[in-house]
């Protein structure tokens, strides 16, 4: 459960540092930059204990996954909340999609 909790913990201040500038484009490059890097600092600090953790009982294959799902559902909440995009038909099918991924990963 810690991996999962500092995966999610990292993935939100991954989505924050590659997003969030959009909401802020008339500021100069350069502070969207900073302020990305500033972000991201934050994220690899809880990134690499939840990938040091979780080695010790997911394989790295099964890691990624629960990453890449972790990241498509921190990215859709932080989409529908911060910048107020509709959900769609063909969303809901992929992230359904990428569920069924973490089955088949994790089917021994």
């Amino acid at each position: 459960m810690l991996t999962i909790l500092l995966l999610i913990g990292s993935n939100t201040f991954m989505t924050f540092a590659w997003y969030g500038h959009l909401k802020f484009r008339q500021s100069p490059l350069w502070i969207a930059i900073l302020a990305s890097w500033g972000l991201a600092f934050f994220e690899y600090c809880l990134q690499v204990p939840a990938n040091r953790y979780g080695s010790y009982r997911f394989s790295v294959f099964q890691l990624k996954v629960i990453q890449e799902v972790i990241t498509l559902v921190v990215f859709s909440l932080f989409s529908l909340m911060f910048f107020r995009e509709p959900v769609r038909w063909n969303y809901a099918i992929s992230f359904l999609l990428l569920v069924g991924s973490v089955f088949f990963a994790f089917k021994k």
